[in-house]
């Protein structure tokens, strides 16, 4: 029984009570009891009718999240019977769990590839970059669905930052279109981690990692880094690095004007992007659409993860963003 209902019944009158038989009376402890009894169930019943009330509620709020959900696909299917512009977002870090993943990016550019009304497909890029493997991926996609689908073009937006692996998508456009203030390029690649080997010396602690295959724990960030380890790692940084190089410059050809300093890593404001060839102009997605596609409207085909994922994601975003952070502690390569 409720302890804080307990206290009640003791500090109250028990005059105050209708009903009730004055203290003394043989009857007076079986009233008690039941009117105890009479208040407890309603105190039950109280509980019961506000957890309905708070699982209804979330109910709704589901299914409101649906009905919009559905509603939206409803209104864009209705959208895509008529000539457009198709939109592909490409937003935050490109990994294989992200909103930015090729399996998604992918399934996105498909779908805008075989729409019989789109004219163009605009990627919106606001992104530092991430992994390698994705964004190659999505690269090998776009140029395959260009050949495919000769007539239909791609156009890379930049918003506010189209860095690394962003940049390696955005190089398979047809033209890339930049805000004056975007940060563009960071054509390089990068792998994190952290030495503690001074110290653990200077603490008196003792690392004990035992492998089967003496450099299985290379990039162990409690052991010395081996001058051979460190040599292996930077040829595989370099092979990376000349695969995003190569796919660069198949797709902007002719129109990189720089010289290396372009592949160092180095990046521009959209504004100084554009002489050196990493851009085309300025534009922004309904700016393009209008003027260079000649289509202003525009709808989104940007392909979400799973409803219920999203939802509970949200809860796990800081979380997220810190693993994604400290993935080179697992040896990760990252063009960011």
């Amino acid at each position: 029984m409720n302890l804080d209902f307990l206290k009640i019944w003791k500090t109250r009158d028990p005059m105050q009570d209708e009903g009730m038989p004055p203290p003394g009376d043989p009857d007076w402890e079986r009233a008690l009891i039941n009117r105890m009894a009479v208040e407890f169930l309603r105190e039950q019943r109280r509980s019961r009718r506000w957890g309905v009330i708070f699982r209804v509620g979330v109910l709704a709020y589901l299914l409101l999240l649906l009905i919009i959900y559905y509603a939206n696909n409803f209104t864009d299917s209705l959208s895509t019977a008529t000539e457009h512009t198709a939109l592909i977002d490409v937003d935050g870090v490109i990994a294989a769990d992200a909103d930015a993943s090729a399996d998604l990016l992918v399934t996105s550019l498909r779908k805008a590839f075989d729409a019989d009304h789109a004219k163009a497909i605009i990627l919106r890029i606001n992104s530092p970059g991430g992994s390698p493997v994705q964004a190659g991926y999505v690269f090998d996609e776009i140029r395959r669905l260009r050949e495919k689908h000769p007539d239909k073009k791609v156009y890379a937006v930049c918003v506010d930052a189209c860095a690394s692996g962003a940049y390696y998508i955005a190089a398979a456009a047809d033209q890339i279109y930049v805000d004056k203030a975007s940060l563009v390029g960071s054509i390089g690649v990068r792998l994190d981690s952290f030495g503690f080997q001074q110290a653990m010396d200077d603490l008196g602690i003792q690392r004990r990692l035992i492998t089967a295959g003496d450099r299985k724990g290379i990039l162990d960030p409690f052991s010395p880094l081996q001058e051979r380890d460190r040599a292996f790692l930077q040829g595989l940084l370099d092979n990376i690095h000349q695969q995003f190089i190569d796919a660069v410059k198949t797709g902007r050809g002719d129109r990189l004007k720089g010289g290396d300093e372009l592949f160092t890593g180095l990046f521009w404001t959209g504004e100084e992007s554009i002489p050196l060839g990493l851009s085309d102009g300025i534009g922004t997605s309904s700016s393009v659409a209008r003027d260079v596609v000649g289509v202003e409207d525009i709808v989104e085909y940007s392909t979400q993860r799973d409803l219920l994922k999203r939802l509970t994601d949200r809860f796990g975003t800081a979380v997220a963003k810190g693993l994604v952070e400290i993935g080179a502690w697992q040896g990760l390569p990252a063009l960011r």
